[in-house]
């Protein structure tokens, strides 16, 4: 195209040139004829891709036709070829049909011979194998008897529990019973605690009075009193009132009761010179003292403004523990002069023992120095022995009866 436009160009340049035509008329004509030229030549591509689209288009359908017959034929071979294989798959059929009849007849008569052989075995078993499950039998009997029996002993053991169990809570109902429960673990925690003689249950007072319990402190005439006399019906109902009101009666109850309680404790066991200025009143519950503790602050300061000092089962221990260390340390200074005259003899015979192992170091340097003698002594035989030795040698063995005899030093 670049070489046409350029022989065109020129031969236009040539005919402008000969016609005399200035250079803008000579483009313009020159533009004219080259959009003339482009029209032309694309009305003439148009017409070429036009054509070029129509041979496609045959081509496909031409092909198509052709895909359309070599289809038709493919099916036909497609359908003839199924066929075959559906003939050779019935022919399969048929032969695994009869191997698998053949199988299974060869396979039930093997399992009828298994049966008669198992059937003749068992037969002949069949007695051992019954005594065998019969002693198993027997065992299993054994097992469940002892495992029966070991369930009626628990049974028992929760029979008797269940008795403890309504027993103790008949001793709760009664006002005496509960008393006496919890007289018995007070005086177990002082018998547990302290040597005998040093306290005294039911001991009567000058004023006539039996406190539950008196402690004699050494080096003191007067005696701890502990009261195990507790009131505890209005911690009863207390614990079981159904609403607010009658909870707050019960707590007005509570109050009274303990109340009353403390001042009996201060009227009755508080003697001057008898009794010690402070008495224990025991509470047989741990729950029932720290509710008093938490919920009754006031009977606690009135108890304290009276001298009585509310105890719980572990309070009472502890207390107990401490009296014990004070009577450890009264009776350590009780013996402290025995201790001093002990410890005096005990020297003495330390000092002997020294003079005498003194005497036992000279005895022995006595004897090392004997013993040194001794071996010397020994040292100076031996020498002469060996010089007895070489005179013996040097004789002749021809007459050996005819030895001089030699002298012996001393």
């Amino acid at each position: 195209m670049s070489s046409q436009f350029q022989s065109l160009w020129a031969g236009f340049g040539q005919v402008a040139a000969v016609l005399g035509l200035p250079a803008d008329v000579a483009g313009a004509c020159l533009g004219g004829v080259l959009l003339v030229t482009g029209a032309l030549l694309t009305a003439r591509a148009n017409r070429r891709r036009a054509r070029a689209a129509a041979a496609r288009e045959e081509r496909l359908i031409e092909s198509a036709r052709r895909a359309s017959e070599a289809n038709e034929t493919g099916l036909a071979e497609l359908r003839g070829r199924l066929g075959v294989i559906a003939e050779m798959m019935a022919a399969r059929q048929a032969e695994l049909t009869t191997g698998l009849n053949q199988r299974l007849d060869d396979v039930s008569a093997r399992l009828a011979e298994s049966l008669a052989a198992t059937g003749e075995r068992l037969g002949s078993g069949l007695g051992q194998n019954l005594a065998e499950a019969s002693k198993r039998t027997a065992d299993t009997l054994g097992q469940l008897g002892e495992r029966l029996a070991v369930l009626d002993r628990a049974q028992s053991s929760l029979a008797e529990l269940s008795g403890q169990v309504v027993g103790l809570r008949d001793i709760l109902a009664d006002k005496q019973a509960r008393g006496a429960f919890g007289q018995g673990r007070m005086e177990a925690i002082i018998e547990d605690g302290l040597p005998r003689g040093s306290y005294e249950f039911q001991a009567t007072l000058s004023n006539g009075k039996r406190p539950d319990c008196l402690v004699r402190l050494p080096s003191s005439t007067a005696a701890l009193v502990i009261d195990a006399k507790f009131p505890l019906e209005g911690f009863e109902a207390l614990r079981l009132a159904p609403n607010a009101a009658s909870a707050t009666v019960a707590a007005a109850d509570v109050r009274t009761a303990i109340g009353r309680h403390i001042e009996d404790i201060r009227q009755k066991y508080l003697i001057p010179g008898e009794t010690q200025d402070m008495a224990l009143m025991f509470v047989p519950a741990e729950s029932i003292y720290a509710e008093i503790n938490e919920h009754f602050p006031d009977l606690v300061q009135a108890a304290h403004r009276a001298r009585v000092l509310i105890v719980s089962p572990n309070m009472l221990m502890l207390a107990v523990q401490t009296m014990l260390s004070i009577l450890k340390d009264v009776r350590m200074r009780e013996q402290a002069g025995l201790i001093q005259r002990e410890v005096c003899l005990l020297m003495g015979d330390v000092g002997r023992l020294a003079e005498r192992v003194r005497e036992l170091e000279r005895h022995f340097t006595l004897a090392s120095k004997d013993v040194e003698k001794v071996l010397g002594s020994l040292d100076r035989i031996s020498q002469r022995g060996r010089r007895i030795e070489g005179v013996e040698l040097e004789e002749s063995p021809a007459a050996p009866d005819k030895v001089r005899p030699l002298a012996v030093a001393g």
